[in-house]
């Protein structure tokens, strides 16, 4: 009888390991801070992108509104054209940039009266992704059959 084939497979939206560890640092700041400040995501990349906001730009609104135990689609804000009056407490905002060559920035800010903390990852490169994409495989070679994604590659879990 011939044993089942290991399948090793590693998902991830961004194979970044800053974007992945940003994710992470997202979730903290937003259980700290996310019921008592406003967010805004702001997204920049290349002008040649098509979606917007970024796949990326998603991951991070993901992972605050799952930090607040909110759904994104109930508290996501894409645009501010027409809307009138204060902001509505408890709403991500979603900024998007498309220029020139720009590779991918990502800021999370959540901003108080009198502060402001901001959470940036700038890619310079596209090797980036392509060594996040390495390292992924590299750990998986040793793993048994399962599915993974960046958290477990970077041990993001334990944090």
């Amino acid at each position: 009888m011939t044993p089942p084939p290991i399948l090793r497979l590693s998902f991830a939206a961004n194979f970044s390991v800053g974007v992945n560890v940003m994710l992470k640092l997202l979730e903290k700041a937003a259980k700290v801070m996310g019921d008592y400040t406003d967010i805004e995501i702001i997204e920049a990349h290349h002008r040649h992108k098509v979606d917007a906001p970024s796949g990326t730009a998603l991951a991070m609104g993901e992972a605050i509104a799952h930090a607040l135990d909110k759904d994104l689609k109930d508290c996501a804000v894409y645009s501010r054209e027409g809307h009138t009056g204060e902001r509505v407490p408890g709403t991500i905002g979603f900024a998007t940039v498309r220029a020139g060559d720009i590779v991918g920035e990502h800021t999370a800010m959540f901003a108080d009266i009198g502060e402001r903390l901001e959470i940036t990852h700038k890619a310079s490169s596209r090797m980036t992704f392509a060594n996040g994409a390495v390292r992924s495989a590299l750990w998986l070679s040793g793993k048994e059959s399962g599915l993974f994604d960046m958290r477990d590659v970077l041990d993001l879990n334990s944090l």
